[in-house]
């Protein structure tokens, strides 16, 4: 008997529907079971967990063949999610599952070897898909029960064994749907943060210069000594920045569900999040792709951060992968088998030493590199990335006497609220511009009538321009970051002031950094 169930997959970001469809026949002597619809190895090793999880539990199969068709059949299917669906079909087709009228439902899920029910990846998105299409129920693991949930319209059933999916099928059992209070999820942790940056004693000048990287969504390195505080300070960036709103909250979910990096108590990530990859990344694991396809750590810091710690220590090939997203804020990944465009909307924080030894301006120890050095390694780091590099700013190692005495700095709320604000006005700003959110993501049009200059100002940036020799580049992001600063100032003009601060900002176009 001919049955068909619905289950989907995920290609990139989006779901697809695929129709299981199973029938059994006189296989003779020795009775086959078949998976067509180009299957890879997971999908093809449901076989035998289908077969275990039936027999365990005791349905006993007849003496046939059975066929199962991943229709459409010219997409590759991938993973362990047609385990339930198929396993449904195949009860349909044997008669165990009475109920025939499974057109309004999808089933996804794993299964162990006694019927018990795993979970798996990207359910948000195929929960989203189900809604969009008016599928009536969804049934997942009951551990992505609340990842699924957060879907409204759509009833989601959370199961843990196979025999609670025959019982409600057959009438013979009730399952309640999960209901998730979306908005109470995302706000009860959005101030939730591990670190503060009332934790940090001195280093004012660093602190200012991520307020405005945070204010504006700016890209900022780090340059000091070791133990200067780099990575302490890095990983506070989070605790200032603004909140994401629903729909951003919505879209960071998706992409760590198709990653499988949700915690199973989880709903919804309701905080920017913070990526920091150790410098032996590969340019695949940090952009995504692989035969399999998962997103890269570029495209998990999405709305976020993504931090890079020892910048000249990571592979150049790898580095270089990072030049057009910073531009694009997108990244298109193309292989044999598939080609995604995907988001990458995040925020660049770097750091790095000096020089080799780390000791290079060093205020009581010497550095016993000679220029040479200093400049090898400062190449590692290519100039049209640097050049997408916001804020430049020197970390200088606090002396212990002043640390001591140095009172307990602002809390990172107080911070945080002069972000708000100077958000809130580039928002409003940029209300009726699609796809532009901050003062970073200006475009050359954007900043002609949004940055005009009087004569001062003007005289002080074409002085640094050929002084320092910038780039068209770096004079755009000048630009971008001195209109932040004047809107942390509040101020409807950019000054001499602004600018004169925001040149400050790139003390690694200098040429005589090195001396």
């Amino acid at each position: 008997m001919l049955s068909k169930v619905y289950s989907a997959t995920v290609q990139g970001l989006e779901a697809m529907v695929v129709t299981v469809e199973v029938d059994n026949y006189d296989g003779g002597q020795t009775p086959k079971f078949s998976i067509v619809g180009l299957p890879d190895s997971a999908v093809k090793e449901s076989q035998e967990r289908v077969q275990s999880a039936l027999r365990v539990n005791g349905y006993k199969a007849p003496f046939k063949s059975v066929v199962v068709n991943l229709a459409p059949a010219d997409v590759r299917k991938e993973g362990s999610g047609f385990d339930l669906p198929m396993a449904i079909g195949v009860m349909q087709s044997y008669e165990f599952i009475e109920n025939r009228d499974t057109d309004r439902f999808m089933f996804v899920g794993e299964l162990g070897l006694d019927g018990s029910i795993l979970p798996v990846k990207g359910i948000l998105p195929i929960s989203i898909k189900a809604r969009e299409l008016g599928y009536e129920a969804l049934f997942v693991p009951e551990d992505n029960a609340r990842e699924a949930a957060v879907v409204n319209k759509l009833k989601v059933y959370g199961v843990n064994h196979i025999n609670k999916v025959v019982g409600f099928l057959n009438g013979l059992e009730q399952l309640e749907p999960t209901v998730v209070n979306t908005r109470e999820e995302f706000y009860s942790q959005m101030y939730s943060f591990p670190y503060d940056f009332d934790e940090v004693r001195g280093q004012e000048n660093v602190k200012r210069a991520f307020e405005v990287a945070a204010a504006g969504g700016h890209n900022i390195i780090l340059v000091g000594s070791p133990g200067c505080g780099k990575s302490m300070m890095a990983k506070r960036i989070p605790s200032i920045l603004p909140p994401l709103s629903l729909s951003e909250s919505l879209e960071t979910t998706q992409i760590h569900s198709i990653a499988g990096k949700l915690r199973k108590d989880s709903s919804l990530i309701s905080q920017r999040p913070f990526r920091a990859p150790h410098h032996t990344v590969s340019d695949v694991a940090l952009v995504g792709g692989g035969n399999t396809f998962m997103p890269g750590e570029i495209c998990l810091a999405h709305n976020g951060v993504l931090f890079l710690d020892e910048l000249p220590e990571f592979s150049r090939n790898v580095l270089e992968t990072l030049r057009q997203p910073l531009e694009d804020r997108i990244i298109t990944i193309s292989r044999a088998r598939y080609n995604f465009t995907l988001p990458c909307s995040f925020m660049l924080v770097a750091s790095m030493n000096p020089c080799p030894c780390g000791y290079h301006h060093h205020p009581t120890r010497q550095c016993m590199c000679t220029p040479g050095q200093i400049q090898r390694y400062m190449n590692k780091i290519s100039g049209p990335l640097m050049d997408r590099i916001d804020i430049q700013v020197e970390a200088q190692s606090v002396p212990f006497e002043e640390m001591a005495k140095a009172p307990k700095g602002e809390s990172s709320a107080v911070i945080r609220e002069r972000v708000l604000k100077a958000r809130q006005i580039q928002i409003e700003r940029y209300k009726d511009i699609k796809g532009v959110h901050c003062n970073a993501q200006m475009t050359t049009s954007l900043l002609q009538q949004y940055v005009q200059l009087d004569e001062k100002a003007t005289a002080i940036l074409q002085q640094a321009m050929k002084k320092f020799n910038l780039s068209a580049r770096a004079y755009d992001r000048i630009l971008k970051v001195s209109r932040t600063i004047a809107d942390l100032d509040g101020s409807a003009d950019v000054t001499f002031a602004h600018i004169a601060e925001a040149v400050g900002y790139r003390n690694l176009d200098r040429d005589n950094w090195i001396e």
